[in-house]
């Protein structure tokens, strides 16, 4: 099996399922944002700590995920396999974070569609 870099929005040629999972892919990215912010504004003792962890940590993640992620083209380009390595991490911070914050449940649900769009992302043409 080869893996190839996906190309330029513009050039990938679309199909039903490579639709389908940029849209999938897309709710992942805002999932991963909304469970940090849900897991900051839970886990904080204060008022300070869960406004600095509920906006903090979504925060860090956009900026980590413009710089190396971005669909567009990331401000700094990575390798193949560091960038599948790198989105997989990103993403699977995500269910983490559910996951301590005490939704078991739909983190393991998360996780799971992470491995199936990246999956689908890096494989299908």
């Amino acid at each position: 099996m080869r893996i190839e870099r996906p190309g330029p929005v513009g050039q990938r040629q679309w199909t039903p399922l490579t639709m389908a999972n940029a849209g999938l892919a897309f709710g992942l990215e805002l999932a991963l944002l909304a469970s940090l912010c849900y897991w900051g504004f839970r886990t904080g003792s204060g008022l300070a700590t869960r406004l600095l962890l509920g906006l903090g940590a979504p925060a860090l993640a956009a900026v980590f995920w413009g710089l190396f992620l971005a669909a567009g083209g990331p401000r700094f380009r990575q390798p193949l396999g560091v960038e599948i390595v790198l989105k997989l991490l990103a993403l699977l911070t995500g269910a983490l974070a559910l996951h301590a914050a005490g939704r078991t449940t739909p983190a393991v649900v998360y996780a799971v569609l992470v491995v199936i769009s990246v999956t689908v992302e890096y494989t299908v043409h």
